[in-house]
């Protein structure tokens, strides 16, 4: 059960990521599209190591 709990949070997580990266992308120009595109970077692989650890 809670392998399916740490998936489910890895998987919204990366969701977040990914919206993070289409708004920076499509409404933001310059240095905080930078930001926001390496905040949602980072945001990914977080989600990619919860991803992992709900499989270990």
């Amino acid at each position: 059960m809670t392998k399916m709990w740490v998936s489910l949070i890895a998987m919204l997580v990366m969701g977040l990521s990914v919206f993070i990266i289409t708004f920076a992308r499509t409404k933001t120009t310059g240095v905080l599209r930078g930001t926001l595109s390496f905040v949602a970077f980072i945001i990914m692989v977080v989600g990619f190591l919860g991803g992992m650890a709900a499989l270990m």
